[in-house]
């Protein structure tokens, strides 16, 4: 896919759309997921102000520093055809903004706007009531264009080949740290430009869904869970979850990782158009609890995926958002014994017209790999 499938021009004119009817007279993004789904510009996060002002009535614009703007003018960005801006070291940007619109009522900030940013508009539009961005741009940003479901599906292509070299790195004696820089090594061999996370989580670390590295030595016998994500040069995200084990696997691991499978795989085949998120959930978290293991699955099925690892929409109880095609999130159910041991799997699903995509494809059963 090509940067201007990915990144359209006529995302600005949805946006303002999308602002008139959430009753926003502008639209403040600055560097970070939302700058980057509009224009396709990657703005580095600074102390200097970089902002894309969106009004509902007017033309769009965007400030930046002027040390920054050949960056700027050789980004995406440019092929919107708005203004730049650019601001001095002596300028107060935030005026700047300020005076250009007017006196609205009413602005949209980015939800990862930083504190000083936020203060500081709030100094410059005393009058202006703040609220979030992201409630003016998530039916955007959660409907996956074709293109946006293509990069998707490149991200988990290449996060299953980074799993499929799992086994060769797992080896007893070895370090959780020393098996994650191997890992870290092969996420960006595999064509990503970040890593965004390693987690593994040997034995009873197994058992923190959220563990990242440690000096713990693996043993023979160690179930191990491994989620590893990345972004691709695309701006797209990857995030998949596989367990192992060193030898064989003791009893009851083994037992309750064939009721985990089922769970997630009840889970993707709940999804479809028109079913609640929370509907995705209760499909595996029904099957766990069931088999006794419902106080052991300790946090939501999923998360949705795009330019952020997580982003909306959010597989969770009380979530009665239903599905649409173009969907993209998680499904990853766990099942945790503290002290002892754990295990999830998670694959990225796309809801399409009539059911559900896996863009992940390693196997889902446990993988034993030679003590």
């Amino acid at each position: 896919m090509t940067s201007e499938e990915l990144y359209p021009t006529s995302r600005l004119a949805a946006v303002q759309e999308a602002a008139a009817r959430a009753g926003v007279d502008a639209v403040l993004l600055t560097p970070g997921p939302d700058l980057r789904y509009v224009t396709g510009y990657r703005a580095l996060p600074l102390e200097r102000l970089t902002c894309l002002a969106v009004p509902t009535s007017g033309e769009p614009f965007l400030v930046v520093p002027r040390l920054e703007l050949p960056a700027a003018e050789s980004s995406p960005a440019a092929r919107l055809g708005i203004e730049f801006v650019p601001w001095d070291e002596t300028d107060d940007p935030y005026a700047l903004v300020a005076r250009r619109l007017g006196n609205p009522a009413r602005v949209a900030l980015s939800d990862r706007m930083w504190a000083m940013a936020v203060l500081r508009f709030r100094a410059a539009m005393p009058g202006a009531e703040q609220t979030l961005a992201g409630t003016v741009l998530r039916e955007l940003r959660m409907r996956k264009s074709p293109a946006e479901v293509a990069a998707l599906r490149e991200a988990g292509a290449a996060i299953d080949a980074v799993h499929a070299r799992v086994p060769e790195f797992l080896r007893p004696g070895r370090t959780e740290r020393e098996v994650g820089r191997d890992i870290a090594d092969a996420i960006i061999a595999s064509g990503h430009e970040t890593v965004d996370f390693v987690i593994v989580a040997s034995g009873p670390n197994g058992a923190s869904p959220h563990h990242d590295l440690s000096d713990r030595v693996i043993q023979p016998g160690d179930p191990v869970v491994v989620d590893i994500g990345g972004q691709m040069p695309s701006g797209y995200c990857s995030d998949s979850t596989r367990t192992y084990c060193v030898g064989e696997p003791p009893a009851e691991f083994a037992a309750y990782y064939e009721v985990l499978q089922a769970a997630q795989d009840a889970a993707c085949r709940a999804v479809k158009p028109g079913v609640p998120c929370e509907a995705v959930d209760a499909a595996a978290r029904e099957i766990i609890a069931e088999a006794g293991y419902g106080e052991r699955f300790v946090h939501r099925t999923g998360h949705g995926i795009g330019l952020e690892v997580h982003e909306e929409p959010y597989i969770v109880a009380g979530n009665d958002e239903p599905l649409a095609p173009g969907f993209a999130f998680s499904v990853e159910p766990g099942i945790y014994l503290p002290g002892a041991h754990g295990a999830r799997i998670e694959d990225i699903v796309i809801c399409t017209e009539d059911g559900a995509e896996r863009v992940n494809d390693r196997p889902r059963e446990l993988v034993i790999v030679p003590a």
